[in-house]
């Protein structure tokens, strides 16, 4: 027993390493990519396809209002853009308030989805406005997002390369100021975007969909025949469906758009639990035609799954620490005590969502020296989401065994504070 307790150690040592080593070279490759210029933001100048906006919205009343006026302040040619906002079955005001920008503006329309069909999850809200969308480009926006003026050609301008099928643009928290929690998420988003998919990115890695702040070829779209609306997380699925049909999914790091982000605890369970679930669904979607696809090299294989199981990674540190102190305390072997006193290490620097040395290199790139002082807290957020995950995976486990299907959308609410 002791052999296969020991052997189970060394196998968790070794995935949470892979992590660790991983986060050492994407935050090296961000400091090395300072000066780096986006390979293709000269052809936003003139790459100028259609363009279709996207944002669905399902009770938004407090955000709705505030990301179309932005929209109508972009600066990309308005007869080559249409904007389609998919009220999906709302209760509140979101709808009448998109009505009256229709009604302002002929390039903005409005689709609305009744209870009876409507209010089941993002991807059908998608797949709704993409019916009704004519862009060669679709871009997707969530209702509490303000862009910058000139993201459309930032975007758009990396699909002039045809083997791109989707650009994904940088997150940047808006109300970063208001808790705790809204200083944890831009922690995350900042090690996030602004080192981890940048380091991806350049080193021709996988490079991931958000979901929001993202382009997608339309052909790509129509071969996959849209979003799958049985995933929660839609946009992983899709990032990884690119890839499997040949299809490059690129970062601008320059295309910047501002969220509100969650500000509760409750909220920030309920919208990472949807996450964690919604990955480990692509993972046993895609894990084995990742591996076996020919559109793919090894190292975008190996990286390819790595973030698959980056949900997972919560649950081997914790059972690593459990059965850690097992083998150390009841089948103790000289050579294993030296590896069981670092796995504290590998489960601050494997962390979830985005390592200590991401977030410190992200902070030094972006000149935010006083927000170094919360770093600690990530600490709490990777204690957190070991309780998040392991729900998730029971909760999934649950749902496969007794047939359900059923992904409503957990959607967050919006305060809408001006923070701009």
């Amino acid at each position: 027993m002791f052999l296969v307790l020991h052997f189970i150690c060394l196998f968790f040592v070794a995935v949470l390493s892979m992590y660790m080593v991983r986060h050492y070279i994407f935050s090296l490759t961000a400091l090395n990519s300072g000066s780096v210029q986006p390979q293709y933001a000269l052809h936003g100048l003139s790459c100028r396809p259609s363009v279709s906006i996207l944002i669905p919205a399902r009770n938004e009343e407090a955000v709705v209002g505030r990301l179309l006026h932005r929209i109508t302040q972009l600066t990309y040619p308005k007869e080559k853009l249409e904007v389609i906002l998919i009220d999906d079955a709302s209760t509140d005001s979101t709808g009448e308030i998109a009505d009256q920008f229709a009604k302002a503006y002929n390039f903005i329309k409005v689709v609305h989805r009744s209870t009876d069909v409507g209010g089941n999850g993002k991807a059908g809200a998608l797949n709704e406005g993409a019916r009704h969308a004519k862009g060669e480009v679709l871009l997707l926006f969530d209702a509490d997002y303000y862009p910058q003026v000139d993201i459309i050609e930032k975007l758009a301008g990396y699909f002039v390369d045809p083997e791109v099928g989707v650009v994904q643009g940088r997150i940047v928290v808006l109300n970063e100021p208001e808790t705790l929690v809204s200083r944890l998420v831009a922690l995350e988003r900042i090690g996030g975007y602004g080192v981890d998919q940048l380091a991806r990115d350049r080193r021709g890695l996988v490079t991931q969909c958000g979901g929001t702040v993202c382009g997608i070829r339309r052909s790509l779209l129509d071969h996959l025949c849209g979003w799958d609306e049985k995933m929660l997380t839609e946009d992983t699925d899709l990032t990884f469906l690119a890839y499997e049909a040949g299809f490059k999914v690129r970062y601008a790091h320059e295309a910047e758009c501002y969220e509100e982000a969650v500000d509760t605890w409750r909220s920030y369970w309920k919208q990472r639990h949807r996450w964690a679930k919604g990955h480990m669904q692509c993972f046993f979607k895609h894990a084995v035609p990742f591996i076996k696809s020919r559109n793919l090299g090894l190292w975008e294989r190996i990286d390819g799954l790595l973030v698959l199981g980056t949900y997972f990674v919560p649950i081997l540190v914790a059972l690593s620490w459990l059965l850690g102190a097992v083998v150390f305390f009841m089948y103790p072997v000289d050579w294993f005590s030296a590896i069981w006193t670092v796995i504290p290490l590998f489960a601050y620097n494997a962390g979830n969502f985005a390592s200590f040395f991401e977030v410190g290199v992200g902070i030094y790139l972006d000149h935010r020296v006083r927000a170094s002082w919360i770093i600690p807290v990530l600490l709490l957020g990777f204690t957190l989401s070991v309780l998040i995950c392991s729900r998730a995976l029971i909760d999934l486990t649950v749902s496969k065994i007794k047939g359900r299907k059923e992904h409503n959308w957990a959607k967050t609410v919006h305060a809408g504070e001006d923070c701009i």
